[in-house]
């Protein structure tokens, strides 16, 4: 998986990857879910707790932690988007 690029743009096979490497004793229950759902990259920014109950995880302490790891991507996705304008901005 390509780490420079941005997670907004990341394809379902990108989300699989991530999720493998993140969460390996989960990957039985959210592949289906995940391929099924068709979550991107931008789709995966968005999951709410209700959603990941939707994908079949169940418990608290999992869910917490997808959360927690969720809202580090969504974080480098602003500083990201962030950096990019600020190029723009400054470049002659």
């Amino acid at each position: 998986m390509d780490l420079s690029k941005r997670v907004s743009l990341w394809s379902v096979e990108e989300v699989l990857e991530w999720v493998q490497e993140q969460y390996p004793t989960q990957m039985g229950v959210l592949h289906k879910s995940i391929i099924k759902h068709a979550i991107s990259g931008r789709a995966l920014l968005r999951l709410k707790e209700h959603h990941l109950e939707l994908l079949g995880v169940e418990a608290e302490e999992q869910q917490q932690e997808i959360l927690q790891d969720l809202l580090l991507l969504r974080v480098q996705e602003e500083i990201d988007e962030l950096t990019d304008i600020c190029s723009e901005c400054f470049s002659p």
